[in-house]
């Protein structure tokens, strides 16, 4: 061990987000469900919501609740896609 003059290597593990869990989250609870896949995403939506709702009396939730869903599903999809071209990266070096 001691003429070994190379570092440990160190492994990081970080798990994927499910999409369908995603989807689940932002259908039942809108832009608060979008916090599991992205925190921008649902600050930026609850704020739109928030508006949305009150000025349309909530009829406008209609237009903004499938955007949640879709925005989540997509940022988890996202999220997921750029830790396995890391991943590919690493395993090529």
């Amino acid at each position: 061990m001691a003429g070994n003059s190379e570092l440990p290597r160190q492994i990081v593990v970080t798990p994927t987000k499910s999409v369908g869990i995603s989807i689940i989250l932002t259908v039942l609870f809108g832009p608060l469900g979008m916090f599991y896949s992205t925190i921008w995403g649902a600050i930026i939506m609850l704020i739109i919501s928030g508006i949305v709702g009150l000025v349309t009396f909530g009829y406008g939730l209609v237009i903004t609740h499938p955007i949640c869903v879709i925005w989540g599903a997509l940022a988890a999809h996202s999220y997921n896609k750029k830790l396995l071209e890391g991943f590919k990266l690493i395993v090529r070096n």
